[in-house]
């Protein structure tokens, strides 16, 4: 029988999953604004990468129109880029020369009265959403500081400060609600679905699954791979076999999951030492891709 979670633990898991949708407003928002910046203000574009930035957005908001960027002129350049911590050697002497092309390529006064009113606009949504975002973080961060299993989770590879608290609510606390790492992979929808009628075998994807546990899985594999050498090897094996990169990634959070279920149910925390001896000890494939350590 399932046993309800602690306050804590679902708080924590409502806390994230409403994380993940602002988050998902903020990308959407930064679409619409890059939307309409391409529409008369190109310079703008190519002088930021990362529109997710608050500097990106404060930039629109200081200088909403190519004429207005023009007009301010290189003292009030130098003053934004070294106010908002933009000084970069690699960066700096690119930017402004952008600045000074910002009327060279740029949409006709009509259009740029009415776009830079809706790019002042969507820069203010994303200012006052990514205000929320810090409290909802912040929140996050307290709850799972005090959660029993901080530790555990926060000891997995590439899961850091975001993945590992959203991890732990979608496991939530009850040690009985996955008897098995097969239900845990079929719940976070790694494991694929295989079925058979008369002599024909398939697999497929499957979909009936936890979505946001999955896309977490997913990232959680694709960062593990700098942090955890077998990982990586584990993941170049599957892209050598002629697998995507998402496929490879599934499978190799197929890998992890196995790793966490074990860890969950003993309260043990990750150990790469304690990892590698049990792969050695068993003659685990994964091992022998592994480099060899230099002398």
């Amino acid at each position: 029988m399932l046993k309800p979670d602690d306050p804590l633990t679902v708080e924590l898991r409502l806390l994230c999953r409403d994380e993940i949708t602002l988050i998902e407003q903020r990308t959407a928002l930064v679409c619409q604004l890059k939307a309409a910046l391409g529409q008369y203000y190109p310079v703008a574009l190519e002088a930021f990468d990362d529109w997710t930035l608050r500097s990106a957005w404060a930039f629109v908001e200081a200088f909403p129109t190519p004429q207005a960027l023009t007009k301010a002129g290189k003292r009030k350049w130098e003053k934004f880029l070294h106010t908002h911590q933009l000084y970069r050697p690699q960066t700096y002497p690119r930017r402004l020369s952008l600045f000074a092309q910002a009327t060279t390529f740029c949409g006709n006064p009509a259009t740029t009265g009415a776009k830079s009113m809706l790019a002042v606009a969507l820069a203010g949504q994303l200012r006052v959403l990514q205000n929320h975002l810090d409290k909802f973080r912040d929140r996050i961060q307290d709850l799972f500081s005090k959660h029993p299993d901080h530790d555990l989770f926060g000891s997995l590879p590439g899961a850091a400060e975001k993945l590992a608290p959203r991890l732990l609510a979608e496991l939530g606390d009850d040690r009985e609600r996955f008897d098995c790492p097969e239900a845990l992979q079929c719940y976070a929808g790694t494991a694929p679905v295989s079925y058979q009628s008369g002599q024909v075998k398939k697999v497929r994807f499957r979909r009936a699954c936890q979505k946001i546990l999955r896309h977490t899985v997913h990232l959680w594999a694709n960062l593990s791979r700098p942090q955890c050498p077998w990982a990586e090897a584990y993941y170049q094996k599957k892209r050598a076999e002629g697998q995507s990169h998402a496929c490879a990634l599934r499978c190799l959070g197929q890998r992890w999951l196995k790793i966490l279920w074990k860890m969950w149910r003993t309260g043990q925390r990750y150990k790469p030492e304690f990892h590698q001896g049990n792969q050695l000890k068993h003659g685990s494939w994964v091992m022998a891709l592994m480099p060899t350590p230099s002398p």
